[in-house]
């Protein structure tokens, strides 16, 4: 070493540009686009959650801090992951190139999406483990004549007349057939074969769905997307012709106006609007990646947003019309038979059905319509996972279909221990700790990445460039003012309202909630890891480093013609080009 040596500054490198993938595609239509973003923000949530959310939270009156929700956060939040994604050509992980200090975000995102897939595929399996014994000639849980029954069990007509440790027949033929539950999550207990069985199915189907990529994807929901409507739509009419059935649904859309001053109202208000519309996961950035450079996305972000809020109405009133009917077939109250999530799904709306004629027919329109409500969020957001490892991983970009089979043999080998005794508990923790946190705070970081660090004149520019048009003055509000503090909100209110644990009224162990945690815990903390990896790196001083990643790097349009143009532009306009040639390694330019 030289005398001076350790006095020299550090050794500064230029940056490469980012690979990219010339291969990675494009929608082949518009409508492809459209109908797969419709799948992946409509989910099983709309049929199971919102119904009972919206009658719990005063009826009709719950509508409007919804709607003031979608309106003011919701939709200015789904539009700009759809021009962050269309705009950067990239998905998850490549986003954040424009403040790169902030990728561990993107490791978080694909973390979280991890779990997802995982648990998410179970659900969705149970509807193809109860088309099976939709083809009985009896359909099973209409009585408590079978081996797994328990002296408990009473029908649902007979319920009234009973005490209070009566089980329904549904109730058993759910829980201790077709989950065959342990006592709780500590009692693993051993694998259920037929779930495994249709967990494989589940996942067969979904590696067909993105065998091609984006090209399979957006094939498949031309079928996806649109068939659960007209299934929903013929369970509707069915539904709104039952007796009893105005009573439902005016138990769920009558209106209780001093809900409005319960704050919890409003918290629930904004968690199902963040939740119901899907930012944060990545799924939209990434399905924007695909989009035309120029296409005009904003029609698109409101009209899917406009339809999932249409969808989760008119899923209330089916539902809310069927449970009518059964509450005045039982002659129970519709608020005691309401109910939301699995117990719903798999055990009160079958229940109302197996008194319809025809049952198994109602069934398997049922079930099939929350199967393919479940597979769309599960291919969009097992895709996010597959470009972002092919956007970062250069070398695996022509066995594209080689990391799909190998990441569904991956994931469905991790949720198989979902298909034990234990199952469902799992399912519900993991349902319950690893993402509902985890995506709030991926949404805040997004939007202070937007609005404060990189700027959101700077964005409103990039927005200009390749729509022709800056946007008005109500998306910088909302994105700079009013979204950080609705996710701030939800972020309080979901923390102070958090509930203790419990499937079934059974309470889960402390090193069960710990693990729940943990399971939070694994996926955020890539953000601040990222950050002290910058840090403790060697190649320049830490007040250069942190700066200099707090700037864009090659936050460019994938299309060299593109870029050029944009580079021209920003030149034009006086501002700072994100990734100028001087930036560039001379063989690196020469490559381009």
């Amino acid at each position: 070493m030289q005398p001076n040596e350790k006095n020299l500054p550090p050794r500064q490198r230029k940056e490469k540009r980012v690979n990219r993938d010339a291969n990675r595609g494009q929608w082949a239509s518009k409508t492809e686009f459209i109908l797969t973003l419709i799948g992946y923000a409509i989910g099983i949530g709309n049929v199971w959650r919102f119904p009972y959310l919206c009658y719990r939270s005063g009826g009709g009156a719950f509508l409007v801090p919804y709607m003031l929700m979608v309106i003011l956060c919701g939709i200015p939040l789904f539009y700009m992951e759809v021009m962050i994604g269309q705009f950067s050509g990239t998905g998850c992980t490549g986003m954040f190139r424009l403040v790169p200090l902030l990728k561990g975000t993107g490791i978080c995102m694909v973390i979280v999406n991890l779990y997802c897939v995982c648990y998410y595929s179970v659900i969705i399996s149970y509807p193809v483990r109860m088309l099976y014994y939709c083809f009985w000639k009896t359909v099973p849980w209409i009585d408590c004549k079978h081996p797994w029954n328990t002296p408990n069990c009473t029908t649902v007509d007979k319920l009234q007349h009973v005490d209070g440790r009566a089980t329904t027949s549904a109730d058993e033929f759910f829980h201790l057939e077709v989950l065959r539950i342990s006592d709780n999550i500590a009692h693993l207990g051993g694998m259920v074969w037929e779930q495994f069985l249709s967990l494989f199915i589940t996942w067969a189907l979904i590696f067909l769905c993105v065998l091609k990529g984006i090209k399979s994807v957006g094939k498949v929901s031309y079928f996806t997307a649109p068939f659960p409507y007209l299934l929903l739509t013929i369970l509707f009419v069915r539904g709104v012709t039952l007796p009893g059935a105005s009573n439902g649904i005016k138990f769920f859309l009558y209106p209780e106006w001093n809900r409005l001053l319960d704050l919890k109202v409003w918290a629930d208000a904004a968690i199902q609007m963040f939740f119901g519309l899907g930012p944060g996961w990545g799924g939209i950035v990434n399905m924007a990646s695909f989009n035309n450079f120029r296409n005009k996305a904003k029609f698109d972000s409101v009209l899917v947003v406009a339809v999932n809020v249409f969808t989760s109405i008119y899923a209330g009133i089916v539902v809310f019309s069927v449970l009518g009917f059964l509450s005045n077939r039982s002659g129970i109250p519709v608020a005691t038979v309401a109910t939301s999530g699995a117990g719903l799904a798999f055990v009160t709306y079958p229940e109302a059905i197996a008194m319809l004629p025809v049952p198994q027919l109602w069934a398997i329109m049922f079930f099939i319509m929350l199967f393919l409500l479940g597979i769309n969020s599960v291919f969009v957001q097992l895709e996010s996972i597959t470009s972002s490892m092919l956007d970062e991983i250069d070398a695996l970009r022509n066995y594209k279909v080689w990391v799909s089979l190998m990441l569904c043999i991956l994931f469905f080998s991790l949720s198989s221990v979902m298909c034990t005794n234990a199952g469902m508990y799992i399912l519900q923790l993991f349902d319950w700790y690893s993402s509902a946190i985890s995506i709030i705070v991926i949404c805040l970081v997004e939007v202070i990445m937007v609005a404060y660090i990189y700027g959101i004149n700077n964005f409103m520019s990039d927005i200009e460039f390749m729509l022709g048009q800056r946007p008005s003055l109500f998306w910088k509000i909302s994105w700079k003012y009013i979204s950080p503090v609705v996710l701030i909100f939800i972020l309080l209110t979901s923390t102070i309202f958090m509930r203790q644990i419990t499937y079934n009224g059974v309470e889960y162990p402390y090193w069960a909630v710990i693990l729940g945690w943990l399971s939070f815990i694994s996926s955020v903390m890539w953000i601040p890891l990222y950050v002290f990896y910058i840090m403790i790196r060697k190649r320049e001083t830490l007040c250069d480093s942190l700066k200099k990643r707090l700037r864009p790097f090659d936050w460019t349009p994938a299309d060299p013609e593109d870029r050029a143009e944009y580079e021209a532009f920003r030149r034009q306009r006086r501002l700072p080009a994100f990734m100028s040639e001087t930036e560039v390694e001379p063989d690196t330019v020469a490559k381009k």
